[in-house]
């Protein structure tokens, strides 16, 4: 810890010392880009994923490539929902139909089967001269739009898609760029933006850049950090004082929570934006990532659909989707899509005029997404393979769930509610007030002290619950499941050890309720 500081200190002192630079002929010339100048909605932008401790965590590991000494020989990244960067293997066909648009001449292959070849040559033909590597519409290819749509119906068992309401998008947080279009006014017109808490990072540096205003609804941990609607009216109602409540955000299945919500909460969630005239924004990458037997995935529109015209023709939704998470995990193709209903047809055009900025998403993430939406289907040659595959990952990732979850409740002083479902657990940490004093005295949150000493003793990289947001008084850490199954048993028997070393540190009298043993018992199931 001491260490980051004095990093810290070095960068500040180098930006000072880089403000002004020496000319040959002895003047001085001051930089135009400070952070004096830079504008001040970058600096309020936070992204805790990425955060200091991961840079630490970097660090560390280039150190140990050097042979730099520590208490272990590996850090364990459990930050971030990168699958590939934890040992997921890719889905065969998924890779061979990008590799096939990638380089056509393996059209003429035996080694491809004839399913990714036929889904190849549609994408191709839907390519400005049939590359790859031409530009596409701003929307994205028109077959994967089209594609996407009858993914969808087939999804919401029969909900009517139109193609020209979906938008390809550079992974699902490209399309969290409409709320562009939803910011306006100033002072208490300014637009306000209900996001949960916890919530992704991403919302609130959106929020930040754009100088909207956050306003956080909370989940409540003691119902498995289930949404209720009694605080999402507590916290329009409080908004409404200093902002223009504008829209709200729901993550399903939720990121860092991990819970999976019920088509009740999802009706009242609905019936009050169509109240409140909110427009919604439904962020549901993990749709295919759903663990529990007694839980379901229900997407908002369907759900609005059921609802009845009044408001399947009314309220402003938008949802998201991508190739980063689900059984794929293919992060680096930066694939997904938003569809969009029931926007004005002058914002439409708004809004296609805002994407035609950024010229058009990679075409080889669109031709990800196609796959991801478009799979082989049964009587197909690749289905048995990519069936046994898409099933090895969610199965794999089920177990980790539960394991996680049983494990780290053995440990005396932590407490995880289920992992329905996503790829993150956020249990809850208890925190004593000698360490949150001294964590205080250092200048930083005592879960982020608390990560920081886990990363320097063990070498284990989480992401302190204070970036994502928690009730005052509460300390959480997010953790992915997607380490393997053995790596994942490595990561939580050095967690449980460290923090009944942490808790003997700064509550010396207080004795563990749980032992080693049940621990090591809840191990055995998954062995």
């Amino acid at each position: 810890i001491s260490k980051l500081k004095l990093l810290k200190d070095r960068f500040r002192a180098h930006t000072a010392e880089a403000t002004v630079v020496l000319r040959e002929n002895g003047k001085t010339r001051e930089k135009t880009l400070t952070m004096g100048t830079l504008n001040p909605q970058v600096k309020a932008v936070e992204y805790a994923v990425r955060g200091p401790i991961v840079t630490k965590a970097g660090d560390i590991e280039r150190g140990l490539q050097q042979g730099q000494k520590h208490p272990f020989t590996e850090v364990i990244k459990a930050n971030i929902g990168d699958s590939h960067a934890m040992g997921q293997k890719p889905i065969t066909f998924l890779r061979q139909v990008v590799a096939l648009c990638s380089f056509p001449e393996l059209l003429d292959s035996s080694s491809f089967p004839e399913d990714a070849k036929q889904r190849a040559r549609r994408i191709l033909q839907g390519c400005g001269g049939q590359s790859l590597g031409s530009y596409s519409a701003s929307q994205g290819v028109d077959c994967i739009r089209q594609d996407v749509a009858v993914y969808i119906e087939q999804r919401d068992k029969g909900v009517p898609a139109d193609w020209d309401n979906i938008y390809l998008t550079t992974g699902a947080s490209d399309g969290i760029s409409i709320l562009k279009m939803l910011v306006s006014g100033q002072g208490r017109s300014r637009s306000g933006v209900m996001i949960p808490i916890p919530q992704y990072p991403l919302y609130s540096a959106a929020i930040s850049e754009m100088e909207a205003v956050q306003i956080n609804y909370y989940l409540d941990e003691d119902n498995c950090w289930a949404l209720d609607i009694n605080e999402l009216h507590r916290a329009y109602q409080a908004a409404k004082e200093h902002c223009h409540p504008r829209v709200i955000c729901i993550i399903n299945p939720g990121n860092p929570t991990g819970q999976v919500q019920s088509k009740k909460c999802i009706e009242e969630v609905l019936h009050f934006a169509y109240e409140e005239n909110l427009f919604v924004m439904s962020d549901e990458v993990y749709q295919d990532n759903v663990y529990s037997p007694d839980c379901q995935f229900h997407s908002f529109k369907k759900v609005l659909y059921e609802m009845g015209p009044e408001y399947f023709n009314t309220v402003e939704l938008a949802s998201f989707h991508s190739t980063s998470k689900g059984y794929s995990g293919e992060c680096g193709f930066r694939g997904g899509y938003m569809e969009v209903l029931n926007l004005d047809l002058e914002v439409k055009a708004q809004l296609v005029k805002l994407l035609s900025i950024r010229l058009c998403p990679p075409v080889s993430g669109q031709a990800a997404m196609d796959v991801i939406v478009n799979p082989p289907l049964p009587h197909e040659p690749s289905y048995l393979q990519f069936h046994k595959e898409k099933s090895a990952v969610l199965g794999a990732l089920a177990e980790k769930a539960q394991m996680t979850e049983q494990i780290l409740n053995t440990v005396p002083g932590i407490k995880c509610n289920p992992v329905q479902g996503a790829m993150y657990a956020f249990p809850r940490i208890f925190i004593p007030p000698r360490a949150v004093e001294a964590a205080m005295s250092l200048g930083m949150s005592p879960d982020m002290m608390y990560c920081l000493r886990l990363l320097e003793e063990t070498g284990i990289c989480l992401v302190p619950g204070s970036g994502f947001g928690q009730r005052e008084g509460t300390y959480h850490f997010r953790m992915t499941i997607l380490p393997t199954t053995e790596k994942l048993k490595v990561l939580l028997e050095k967690l449980r050890d460290f923090h009944i070393k942490f808790l003997k540190e700064y509550a010396p009298l207080e004795e563990p309720k749980r032992s080693e043993d049940d621990t090591q018992e809840a191990l055995k199931q998954f062995r």
